[in-house]
């Protein structure tokens, strides 16, 4: 999480919002949207055996347009591609991901 939540505090400039969604998104001060695709792509990285018609279907009712729905699906495939790559070669983080460093 260290990699993304810097990604996340260069985008939202909000370094408190930030640590509240690695803390627990579930109590972060987020919107209900953003609330719900956390939950899907939570429970499709942790489960995606059990992903059903109606998981979809959360993301509808929360406003997602199915190419959003996709939009969502594709990158959290490929951040699992990429996290179990560099998992499975042991790559190390550069020193520009160092949580610590603030980012501009």
């Amino acid at each position: 999480m260290v990699h993304h939540g810097a990604g996340l505090r260069k985008i939202t400039r909000d370094s408190d919002l930030v640590e509240q969604i690695i803390k627990d998104y579930k109590k972060a001060d987020i919107p209900k949207q953003d609330s719900t695709m956390l939950d899907y792509v939570v429970k499709l990285t942790k489960e995606p055996g059990s992903m059903v018609e109606a998981d979809v279907q959360k993301l509808r009712n929360a406003g997602f347009s199915d190419v959003g729905i996709l939009d969502i699906v594709q990158v959290a495939g490929y951040y699992a591609y990429v996290n179990r790559l560099a998992d499975g070669l042991g790559v190390e983080l550069e020193s520009i991901w160092d949580e610590k460093k603030p980012v501009h």
